[in-house]
C-alpha cells in the first residue's frame, strides 16, 4: 500500500528493513453500511524494523481511510504491535495522523482506545514510547499522545481533545504545534516531516531498548580530560554548558521551547547516555542573547523537570544537574502550583536510584536550592564551581534581616550592610562553606568539569541502591 502512513515508515527505518504485520485485517462492524466502506489495513499499517541495526515496532495511520479514524481492528492492530514489543524490550514509535473515534463503530471503537490505553500503561517505563503528529491528532488519540515518553509534531498538525472551534471561550486555535510546544508543554519538538523523523532516529540510537537493556553505550572517541575553556561564561546558559561537556558536544535538548528556563537534555559522556537537568537564566543564538529568563523556579519548569528525572530513572540512565537558581519565581500565577510542582521534582529527584551527579555552578539558593538534586536529597557527587554561592538566600537581603536595627541606626548603613554582607557570605553562602559541612563534595575549577563529571559517573557505573518495598509513592 503506497501512501504516506507507509512513506514515514520507509523515511524513519533503517532501508529495505520493515516487515508489516497485519496488513490484510480490515473493519469487521456491518453497522451504519460499513460493509460498503473500503478500509485497507482498517488505516493503520502495523510492523517492525530496524533504527541503526536496533530493532524498533512502528504503527503509522493512515488519514485516506476513513481520516485515520480509530475502530476495534485498527486498536487491535496497534495493540499487537505493543505486545510483540513488550516481549521482545523494543521501543514503539506510533506516526499519528488521526481524526479521532471512528463513530460508526462505537462502543467496539470505544473498547478498542481503552485497550490502547491499558497496552500504553503497561508498557510505561519498560520500553520508551515515542509518537508523532501528521496531520490531525484528535479525542482520544490526543490522550495516547500524552502517555508517551516523548511526542513530536510537525509545524501544520493540529493537536486536540476537544475541537478549537468547539470551546466556546477560545482566543487563539490551542491545537497548533506552536501553542502544544510552548504553551501546553505537550511536545517536545516541531518541526518539518523529514525533521521530526530525523529527529526521532537520532533519540532512538541514543536511548536503551528497554528498562533492562544496557547497550545504548557508545565508543567515546572524545578526550575524556578535556578542558572545557570559556564555560564558565555559559552559566547563564547552561544549554551551552551542557553541550561543551558533552562528547563531540552532543546535545539533545527536550522541550526547549516549553518552560524554557529549565533544560531538559540528553548528551554523552565517555559514550554513556545521560540525562542532564539545569537551570537556565538566558539563551543565546549565534552568539547573541535572544532572551531572558527569571532566576527562579517556576511550576511548569519543576513539573518538565520531574518528568525527564522519572523517565531516566525508569531507564536506568544516569542524571546530571547543572543548578543555577534564585528561590521561586515570585508571582501569583506561578505561586498556584509551585507548591505541588516542586515538591514533585524533589519527590523525583529524591526518588531516582541512578547515578546522579550535581554541579552547582551559579547561585542555589533555599529550598528551591535543595530541590535541584542537592546532596540533602540524594545526590551521590556534588560539585561546585569556585564562584559558587550555596546558602539560604543572597547575603544583602539577610544581613538587611538579621541587622535591621544596627543598620536603622548606623552613620553609615550601606557600609555596615557591605561588611555584615561580606561576613555572612563566607560563613553561610558561600561554596566553601557549603563544603566545610559536607554539603559539596568538591570545589572544582570551572574548565575541569568535564573530566571530573565523566569520573564520577565512572566510579558510579556499579551503583545499586535499595528503596524501601512498596507499590508506590504518591507525591
Amino acid at each position: 500500500m503506497t501512501n504516506s502512513a507507509m512513506n514515514r515508515i520507509n523515511l524513519l527505518l533503517d532501508e529495505n528493513s520493515f516487515v508489516e504485520v497485519g496488513a490484510y485485517m480490515t473493519a469487521r462492524s456491518t453497522d451504519f453500511n460499513m460493509q460498503a466502506q473500503e478500509t485497507p489495513a482498517d488505516g493503520v499499517v502495523t510492523g517492525y524494523g530496524t533504527i541503526e541495526g536496533a530493532l524498533v515496532y512502528v504503527y503509522s495511520q493512515n488519514a485516506a481511510v476513513m481520516g485515520g479514524s480509530v475502530g476495534e481492528m485498527h486498536a487491535k492492530k496497534i495493540e499487537n504491535i505493543y505486545a510483540m514489543a513488550m516481549k521482545m524490550g523494543a521501543p514503539v514509535i506510533g506516526l499519528i495522523d488521526c481524526a479521532g473515534l471512528r463513530l460508526q463503530e462505537g462502543m467496539d471503537a470505544l473498547d478498542g482506545f481503552g485497550k490502547l490505553y491499558a497496552c500504553q500503561t503497561m508498557a510505561s517505563g519498560v520500553i520508551p514510547q515515542i509518537q508523532a503528529v501528521f496531520g490531525n491528532c484528535g479525542g482520544g488519540m490526543a490522550v495516547a499522545s500524552a502517555m508517551a515518553d516523548f511526542t513530536y509534531m510537525e509545524d501544520k498538525a493540529k493537536l486536540f481533545v476537544n475541537a478549537p472551534n468547539a470551546i466556546v471561550e477560545n482566543k487563539a486555535d490551542n491545537s497548533t504545534a506552536k501553542y502544544q510546544a510552548e504553551e501546553s508543554g505537550n511536545v517536545c519538538a516541531t518541526g518539518t516531516e523529514e525533521e521530526i523523523l530525523s529527529q526521532i532516529h537520532t533519540l532512538v540510537s541514543i536511548l536503551p531498548a528497554n528498562n533492562e537493556d544496557d547497550m545504548s553505550y557508545d565508543e567515546c572517541e572524545d578526550d575524556l580530560n578535556r578542558m572545557c575553556e570559556g564555560i564558565e561564561a555559559c552559566t547563564g546558559d547552561t544549554a551551552l554548558a551542557l553541550a561543551m561537556i558533552s562528547d563531540d558536544n552532543l546535545f539533545i535538548e527536550m522541550k526547549k521551547n516549553y518552560a524554557p528556563s529549565m533544560v531538559t537534555a540528553f548528551i554523552r559522556l565517555n559514550g554513556a547516555t545521560v540525562g542532564c537537568v539545569a537551570n537556565r537564566t538566558e539563551s543565546y543564538e549565534d552568539g547573541e542573547k535572544v532572551a531572558t529568563y527569571d532566576s527562579g523556579l517556576t511550576a511548569a519548569a519543576c513539573e518538565k523537570a520531574a518528568d525527564f528525572v522519572n523517565f531516566c530513572d525508569a531507564f536506568e540512565i544516569p542524571v546530571l544537574t547543572l543548578v543555577n537558581v534564585n528561590g521561586y519565581k515570585n508571582c501569583a500565577c506561578n505561586e498556584k502550583k509551585i507548591a505541588r510542582a516542586a515538591a514533585k521534582l524533589t519527590a523525583a529527584f529524591a526518588n531516582a536510584s541512578v547515578p546522579k551527579v550535581t554541579v552547582v555552578c551559579g547561585t542555589a539558593f533555599g529550598t528551591a536550592g535543595l530541590a535541584m538534586n542537592s546532596k540533602s536529597i540524594g545526590a551521590d557527587i556534588v560539585y561546585a564551581w569556585e564562584k559558587a554561592s550555596i546558602g539560604m538566600m543572597d547575603a544583602t537581603p539577610a544581613v538587611k534581616i538579621m541587622y535591621a536595627k544596627e543598620i536603622a541606626e548606623s552613620q553609615d548603613p550601606a557600609a555596615l550592610i557591605a561588611e555584615k554582607a561580606a561576613e555572612y557570605t563566607a560563613m553561610q553562602a558561600s561554596a566553601m562553606a557549603a563544603a566545610r559541612r559536607g554539603y559539596v563534595d568538591d570545589i572544582i575549577k570551572a574548565d575541569e568539569t568535564r573530566q571530573r563529571v565523566v569520573a564520577a559517573f565512572e566510579m558510579l557505573f556499579t551503583k545499586r541502591e535499595d528503596r524501601p518495598s512498596k507499590k508506590h509513592g504518591t507525591i
